[in-house]
């Protein structure tokens, strides 16, 4: 089974969320897709691996060949190739390496090269938690080929996959949501949380993706979102209080489920919680 836990806005508890369900679980993956800034391992510790590099195409042109028709230029949707006067220009950090270019060019003066733009990373050792991560290069603006990257070694070999969505709602997320069987939406009952978390349910509502949501901190703000999920008919999986012993483990790095009696079992809970709900759904 695979499980994406997002939200939609940061700093909700996402990450707390998803290795503190992955630990719980035990023989469970791991996938940090926030690839732009993964930080799973703080709370794991493993000593981490290159495993490989993540590449795109993008379009080496030769002045030889080339008779500056435009033709490459003007199938480009992102703008990353320009035909003018004195010669074609190449701009790599928005080529999306389609492949285009090349296919148009009439004269076959296109060919393609390859550039880095992250790598993936696998824990060297690891006992319960198989902990999977990319990591995007500085500068470098296209995060989903990495994540599409690392969500290839998802292995069929463990009970389940747990992965870290990026924050928001934007081409990142759809990217790490991709082939999900559920999603967990961590928010927090405050306005900004209510907000973000309608944007969240309306994408997992776009992608056809069985969802619930974890309200962490639920001690604070209002009922607004408690209401909202009541009206829209969305599970309310589970609720993490603004507990002073959590937050005092999460400054130290330390996943609450490994030093606090009783949460693993509520996440072990939900777990079959959310089984449940995909059984009914099928059994539909």
């Amino acid at each position: 089974m695979k499980i994406a836990i997002a939200s939609g806005k940061g700093g909700t508890g996402k990450t707390t969320i998803a290795v503190n369900l992955a630990i719980s679980l035990g023989n469970a993956q791991l996938l940090d897709c926030d690839v732009e800034e993964p930080n799973c391992n703080l709370f794991l510790r493993h000593d981490m691996e290159e495993f490989e590099d993540v590449t795109l195409p993008v379009p080496l042109v030769d002045k030889e060949k080339c008779d500056l028709c435009g033709d490459c230029a003007n199938f480009c949707q992102y703008n990353a190739i320009a035909s003018l006067p004195s010669g074609v220009m190449v701009f790599p950090k928005l080529c999306h390496g389609c492949g285009g270019c090349a296919l148009v060019c009439p004269e076959n003066a296109i060919t393609e090269n390859t550039r880095s733009i992250g790598i993936i990373e696998r824990s060297a050792d690891w006992s319960h938690v198989d902990l999977w991560q990319g990591l995007l290069h500085i500068g470098e603006p296209m995060a989903s080929p990495v994540i599409h990257q690392l969500q290839e070694h998802i292995s069929e070999d463990n009970n389940v996959a747990i992965i870290d969505s990026p924050p928001g709602t934007a081409c990142p997320v759809i990217a790490s949501l991709s082939g999900m069987d559920y999603c967990i939406l961590v928010t927090e009952p405050t306005p900004f949380g209510l907000h973000d978390l309608k944007l969240a349910v309306d994408v997992v509502r776009q992608l056809g993706i069985p969802f619930g949501v974890l309200i962490n901190r639920s001690d604070i703000g209002d009922s607004r979102v408690e209401e909202y999920c009541v009206s829209e008919n969305i599970p309310i999986l589970m609720k993490v209080p603004n507990n002073r012993e959590i937050a005092v483990l999460y400054s130290k790095g330390i996943p609450f489920v490994t030093s606090l009696p009783g949460w693993n079992n509520r996440f072990v809970h939900m777990f079959a919680n959310i089984c449940e709900q995909l059984s009914t759904r099928a059994a539909e």
